[in-house]
């Protein structure tokens, strides 16, 4: 095989392009920016929603050319504390028939649901979030990495360890029909949509 690039982008307020996941049906595609690689607290007012967030495109064909239009920015929509280390990081889609949702780690900013189905307003649907792992000093912690997989979101806790979370909101019921027998995030198979 030999890859073409049919489109680059780049985006002012990215520091750090950490990673990149399309939809089931590549119609929007979630880039992170890692800003402070992971160890500043930057889901705070002064930083602001663009940066250290999640940047939605979609492809744009026209017939000729494949570009990436941009669709608008997701962060965390709540400030964490100076002593939180918080930004976009690891994440998954969750496999609901006809909608686009994502799940996300933020390290001490906890875990985000996110319902990206219309991607100039993506919204968050659901969190989860511990507080800070030591209220009095910046410390690395926190969810490193949350995904989906058959009916429950895993989140690696960098210090706490694993947690298993139930989704109970109705608008992902449909994701539960769907099984798959061993899921990698990285290779981001085509979810089969039940």
């Amino acid at each position: 095989m030999e890859p073409v690039v049919l489109a680059r982008v780049q985006d002012e307020n990215f520091a750090f392009w950490h990673s990149a996941t399309f939809t089931n049906d590549a119609r929007s595609g979630i880039f992170t920016d890692e800003l402070g690689g992971g160890s500043a607290a930057t889901c705070d007012e002064e930083t602001g929603p663009e940066r250290g967030a999640n940047a939605v495109y979609s492809p744009n064909h026209d017939g000729v050319t494949a570009e990436l239009e941009f669709r608008s920015y997701y962060k965390l929509p709540r400030h964490q504390t100076e002593t939180e280390h918080c930004v976009a990081h690891n994440g998954s889609l969750i496999p609901v028939p006809g909608q686009d949702h994502f799940v996300q780690s933020w390290y001490q900013g906890g875990v985000s649901v996110i319902d990206l189905t219309d991607p100039d307003r993506p919204e968050e649907i659901g969190c989860f979030d511990r507080g800070p792992w030591k209220p009095g000093r910046l410390s690395t912690a926190g969810s490193w990495s949350a995904y989906y997989y058959n009916g429950h979101v895993y989140s690696s806790d960098i210090r706490r360890g694993l947690d298993v979370l139930e989704l109970t909101d109705p608008r992902l019921a449909g994701a539960a029909d769907t099984h798959l027998e061993e899921f990698n995030p990285q290779s981001q198979p085509v979810l089969p949509m039940s």
